[in-house]
């Protein structure tokens, strides 16, 4: 896919991955839509690259998600490009009673929400000549972490759903993409006290050169770095990394 020129709304762009991704994106030469839920970090996020738009959105709200499909496809006609970044993972100690508020807000988070966006688009989308939605999972999907399970399945659930979602829209415009992230230098995790210190962190620029590398070239399901081993080798390396 051209990553020139084209119309691209990110979810969770503040931070980490969708920060820098928005960034190149950018750089590359198109109009990208960055999504927040932080509105100093957007006003930040415009500051810095001049030209991007920005959009104040809790994905976990339903009327939120409906306000942003429909003010993005009123004022940005050309958008061709949806990405479902925005994501949370929190530690749950499985031995005792969870939280259900805190279960409720990362399935929201990582699973209904870009279900739910992605359907909210996907009539528009189809109108464009050239379409992607492009939905970021986790090695972790197919080697779950077992100290945040229920982040891994929610990543596991939304495997499964690009595997559909990509079927269904295979004679449409719309290309489905699922980026599979190994474990990055990002504040993921960090509002749980998650310890990312001792993970083997693959650098963000070479994270993103590899993004780019996926889209550009119609790799639909990019398990990236470290993450590919996750997904070729799961018996063994759950063992390795759950002791």
């Amino acid at each position: 896919m051209n990553l020139t020129q084209q119309t691209i709304l990110i979810t969770g762009a503040t931070s980490g991955i969708g920060l820098h991704l928005a960034s190149r994106l950018h750089q590359l030469g198109n109009q990208v839509i960055a999504c927040g839920r932080n509105q100093q970090q957007l006003d930040q996020v415009a500051t810095e690259h001049a030209g991007m738009i920005t959009y104040l959105c809790d994905i976990t709200d339903d009327s939120q998600r409906r306000d942003l499909a429909n003010w993005a496809t009123t004022h940005y006609p050309t958008l061709n490009m949806v990405i479902n970044n925005a994501g949370i993972m929190q530690q749950f100690d499985l031995t005792q009673s969870v939280d259900s508020t805190k279960v409720m807000t990362e399935l929201v988070t990582n699973v209904l929400a870009p279900i739910h966006l992605g359907s909210l688009f996907i009539e528009h989308l189809q109108r464009q000549s050239v379409a992607a939605l492009v939905n970021v999972s986790s090695g972790l999907a197919f080697t779950p972490l077992a100290s945040v399970p229920v982040y891994c399945a929610t990543k596991a659930a939304l495997h499964s759903f690009c595997l559909s979602q990509r079927h269904q829209l295979r004679n449409t415009s719309v290309r489905v993409f699922e980026i599979i992230p190994p474990a990055v230098g990002t504040n993921l995790g960090h509002q749980d006290d998650y310890d990312n210190s001792k993970d083997e962190l693959m650098p963000m620029n070479d994270f993103i050169d590899a993004v780019i590398n996926a889209l550009q070239t119609d790799t639909y399901e990019a398990a990236i770095g470290a993450a590919d081993y996750l997904r070729q080798e799961r018996d063994a390396v759950f063992d390795l990394i759950n002791p």
